[in-house]
């Protein structure tokens, strides 16, 4: 039997404590399925033992928490904060109607799925139902991919998870409308800490967007700390859009791992628009021959937001093939870091692995900081990788200037032509429209500003 290859990860390492919540051992939700008991008690035991993360840390080195106001946080559940979610969140984002809907808040949750996708089997709703209805599944799958020990905020999420999503594909079922579930945090002081669950069987097929979201107009402080888990099996094929509009009051931590077997297919698109600071890990494991994975990922920031992705594109069989494409633009003070590797087993021949970062810097503060790496451990392969940084080039605002365009709409479609190999990829109207309004107004604030 082959040795399990040994995957460098930028997962979290112990260091000096610098603050402390205040949830306690007391808020763990108790399981009726024991296996998902003893799991959620692990996770306690090891988000006590895990210190804050510091900049002595390299996967951490250019995100500082000091700022963090740990002590202040509550579950929010127990704020009981009741704000109506905008309807401009609830319009459709998919081109046709959605095969199953979950609106999900601090304090209650909406789930419709079509009584056909039922029928087959498929499961669809929020993370508390699943655990009174499916607890023999949860207790299969969860922490099957993002570990506790990754980290402080994954430890987090897995002890004190509130709510969330499970979806459930059985085999070969070809779900044809997507699915859509939007979590809304409203609440100053509020944590809100949230598990997502998906998982194909073989053959099986989807489209799942999800959206993480909360007002634009709160002042002190808020958390998100949340994990995603994605399994697809062999002949699968996921796409999945998720799409994070934060409130800039809220400080959002994400450990992410989407696995791919035999010949699956996972298509994983990003979308980063808000947040005060964001902190994510985001890993795909390719485990089964010729399996594929695509990460795209769209961000633009403003004032002093604070955006940090940390992306592992990992090998570990034969003929697998990774492609990843991240473009970001900043304004003011704001910041972006994206750091990321392809890794290749020594069991993992002829694997084709390409990562390429652009960033394109919008004002004299703003900064980017890109960081590709590459770990190849056999022959036969194919990795790239490539990262930019860059203002707006003047010659083309000059070109457009001679069209008689005036030079903040210039700047405005140079901008917008920046991004549209993103947008080339994602695959519905409803999204990309959500993306591009995003995009006008940041660079409305621009154009006043400037």
């Amino acid at each position: 039997m082959a040795e399990t290859p040994k995957v460098i990860s930028r997962a979290e390492r112990p260091a000096a404590p610098s603050q402390a919540f205040s949830f306690t051992e007391g808020m763990l939700r108790p399981q009726v399925n024991p296996k998902l008991e003893a799991y959620r008690r692990s996770a306690w035991q090891t988000y006590q033992s895990l210190p804050f993360p510091t900049t002595r840390e390299e996967a951490w080195r250019r995100t500082d928490l000091r700022k963090l106001k740990a002590d202040q946080f509550r579950l929010a559940s127990n704020l009981a904060v009741e704000q109506p979610v905008p309807a401009d969140l609830l319009a459709p984002l998919a081109d046709s109607q959605h095969g199953g809907e979950i609106i999900l808040s601090s304090s209650h949750a909406k789930v419709t799925l079509a009584a056909e996708l039922k029928a087959k089997g498929v499961i669809f709703t929020d993370l508390l139902t699943a655990e009174k209805e499916h607890p023999e599944l949860l207790a299969k799958i969860m922490g099957q991919l993002v570990r506790p020990e990754e980290g402080k905020f994954a430890a987090l999420a897995s002890a004190l998870a509130e709510n969330g999503v499970v979806l459930y594909v059985p085999r070969s079922v070809v779900i044809e409308e997507p699915l859509h579930s939007l979590y809304w945090g409203a609440g100053e002081k509020a944590a809100h800490i949230t598990h997502i669950l998906v998982w194909l069987e073989e053959n099986a097929s989807v489209t799942y967007l999800h959206e993480s979201a909360s007002p634009a107009d709160e002042r002190d402080q808020a958390l998100h700390a949340g994990i995603v888990e994605v399994h697809v099996g062999s002949g699968a094929n996921l796409r999945f859009v998720e799409l994070q509009s934060w409130g800039e009051n809220v400080w959002n931590f994400t450990h992410e791992r989407g696995q791919v077997e035999r010949g699956g297919n996972l298509d994983w698109i990003f979308g980063a628009v808000g947040s005060q600071l964001t902190k994510n890990f985001s890993t795909l494991d390719l485990v089964g021959e010729g399996a594929v994975g695509k990460m795209s990922g769209f961000y633009f920031t403003d004032r002093d937001q604070h955006l940090d992705h940390d992306t592992q594109q990992n090998h570990l069989a034969p003929a697998t093939t990774s492609d990843l494409l991240f473009k970001g633009a900043l304004l003011e003070n704001s910041r972006s870091v994206w750091q990321g590797m392809i890794y290749v087993a020594p069991n993992a021949p002829k694997a084709d692995g390409y990562q390429a970062n652009r960033n394109l810097v919008l004002s004299k503060s703003a900064r980017a900081d890109s960081i590709p790496g590459l770990e190849i451990l056999t022959d036969d392969v194919r990795c790239t990788h490539g990262a930019t940084v860059g203002r707006i080039d003047q010659d083309q605002v000059f070109y457009l200037l001679s069209r008689g365009i005036p030079q903040r709409e210039a700047e405005r479609l140079i901008v917008e032509g920046f991004f549209e190999p993103i947008m080339q990829r994602i695959p519905f109207e409803g999204v990309r429209q959500r993306f591009q309004d995003s995009i006008s107004k940041k660079m409305d604030l621009y154009t006043h500003g400037n």
